[in-house]
């Protein structure tokens, strides 16, 4: 009897042109390593000649590999670069998309533009926080290290700033140890509160240049200060970033989200699992985020450990760290019911 062959899966073929010549070498990468990361992400084989590139796989990884070669052509039309961290990032797009992700489609994402850059998102995630930035007067963005929360809010801020929309932007930490003592260390009050700050001024580099960031700290434009420094005051025409809002009690997130004036736009950034205040004490962010759920004018950007954008070890440090945070709940649980049984079986022998 004759038996069936087993269907070979459907495969799909797609031919690329690119019509400047000068630009293929970095869009291919440095022996072709952009396009062999794309290959081994996407399982799909790409073949050049000339200056057409030829597409063959599964239809729906051929579509996405596609998408990803047309969005790193558009950066390089731009002038902008693309290196493994461009290819990633519209990796990390593509793939969001092909899961249904309901966002914009790949070519319309949108970026926080200033004058020194062009700062473009590299997780669906990160474009759905950009579009709240721009459109809400409030926005927690919550999630783990990495996932650019702050990053892409001190953009946003920069890119306000500098085209007037905003006259300052105010950047606040809790200075809260982790681990080490404030108190133990060298020089006066400035000096010790920086290293907490430091994070927000990598940031603020990046998107202006050195002697501009100094000029407007001088001017008052661009205020880094401690938590503690805001109390007290009315923030009128402003952009203010409260980072690392875990570790805000609750009378002090309280007490910056009333500093809200007329024209002001506030950000806050935090991850609820990295908590560094005293045990027994509840973090501002957490009872925030339950308090303010569904209040009109306020938007929350949930990121995960699919969204971390430094390093690729770091995104599974993350999810090793959510794993075990979880078994240990999990055996918690277990524990309190174990000695519940024991106690109601002890109850009821007597």
């Amino acid at each position: 009897m004759l038996r069936p062959s087993p269907s070979l899966p459907e495969q799909r073929s797609v031919t690329l042109q690119f019509d400047d010549n000068a630009l293929l070498p970095l869009l291919y990468g440095e022996h072709d390593r952009n396009l062999a990361r794309i290959e081994q992400r996407l399982g799909i084989r790409l073949g050049s000649r000339g200056n057409r590139l030829t597409i063959a796989g599964a239809p729906e990884r051929t579509e996405m590999a596609e998408a990803v070669l047309r969005a790193l052509w558009r950066r390089l039309e731009k002038g902008q670069s693309v290196g493994t961290a461009e290819v990633e990032a519209a990796l990390r797009m593509a793939e969001g998309e092909a899961e249904g992700d309901p966002r914009l489609p790949l070519q319309d994402r949108p970026e926080i533009r200033t004058r020194k850059a062009a700062i473009a998102p590299r997780t669906p995630a990160q474009a759905a926080y950009i579009e709240m930035l721009a459109r809400q007067e409030m926005v927690f963005g919550i999630g783990p290290a990495g996932t650019g929360k702050t990053y892409l809010a001190v953009a946003q801020g920069v890119a306000l700033l500098q085209a007037g929309r905003v006259d300052r932007i105010i950047l606040s930490r809790p200075a809260v140890e982790a681990g080490e003592r404030l108190g133990f260390l060298p020089g006066d009050l400035k000096e010790k509160v920086d290293p907490y700050l430091r994070p927000l001024y990598d940031a603020l580099h990046d998107m202006l240049p050195a002697e501009q960031v100094a000029r407007r700290i001088t001017s008052g434009e661009i205020e880094i200060a401690p938590l503690a420094f805001m109390r007290g005051r009315t923030l009128a025409h402003a952009y203010a970033i409260l980072d690392e809002a875990q570790n805000t009690t609750p009378a002090q997130i309280k007490m910056f989200l009333t500093r809200m004036g007329e024209g002001t736009r506030m950000v806050i950034t935090g991850d609820p699992t990295q908590v560094d205040l005293p045990p027994g004490q509840r973090s501002g962010l957490v009872e925030a985020l339950g308090i303010l759920e569904g209040v009109p004018g306020i938007g929350v950007a949930q990121f995960d450990e699919n969204d971390v954008v430094r390093h690729p070890l770091v995104a599974k440090i993350v999810a090793a760290y959510a794993r075990a945070e979880g078994q240990r709940v999990e055996s918690r649980g277990a524990e309190q019911g174990d000695r519940r049984g024991k106690k109601d079986r002890d109850g009821a022998g007597k």
